[in-house]
């Protein structure tokens, strides 16, 4: 009983910290379409900036 509270002791803390790694290793990367829509949208929002006249100007 006491070997398996050992490697208890020992794999637990390993096993947890492998697994909060793949975790934020998993959320870090975005996927190639939220890529796309994103660069598409900063596109968009630079044209739309852009194109409109200014009107935040105190005359």
């Amino acid at each position: 009983m006491e070997s398996v509270l050992a490697l208890a002791t020992v794999l637990g803390p390993i096993l947890l910290l492998a697994v909060l790694v793949w975790a934020w290793l998993r959320t870090r990367r975005a996927s190639r379409s939220n890529e796309i829509q994103a660069e598409r949208g900063a596109r968009d929002l630079r044209q739309d900036i852009e194109d409109r006249p200014q009107k935040d100007v105190d005359l």
